[in-house]
């Protein structure tokens, strides 16, 4: 565990002594295999430490990784923050979150049909 802070220290060791049920985390229906639950939880613990400091794209590439909706939702809304709504229907696709893409694909329709209409 060289190299690691405290907190991941005991984080990792945590999750070593412990066996994480499936279903703790809320994932996307295709993450990639080979994942154990332990490591899932892990590399999203590092990728919302990322998202924290402002590290998103790195964050983000880690939730797609590891199929965290939670995580890609959050990325979403970053997105819609910055004004970036195709990059944010991106993200919450891949999330299966129909509430929010719903909203951004009616935007998309008005915009769409406005220039149309033009």
């Amino acid at each position: 565990m060289a190299g690691r802070t405290d907190i991941e220290q005991k984080f990792t060791k945590t999750i070593s002594e412990k066996k994480i049920p499936d279903g703790f985390i809320k994932v996307t229906d295709n993450p990639v295999g080979g994942l154990t639950s332990e490591q899932k939880v892990i590399l999203n613990r590092k990728a919302n430490i990322m998202f924290n400091n402002g590290n998103v794209e790195d964050a983000r590439r880690i939730y797609i990784t590891t199929g965290y909706s939670d995580g890609l939702t959050r990325c979403g809304d970053f997105y819609v923050d910055r004004n970036e709504p195709l990059k944010a229907l991106k993200q919450y696709y891949l999330a299966h979150n129909s509430r929010k893409s719903e909203c951004l694909y009616e935007q998309l329709a008005k915009i769409i049909s406005k220039v149309m209409e033009d």
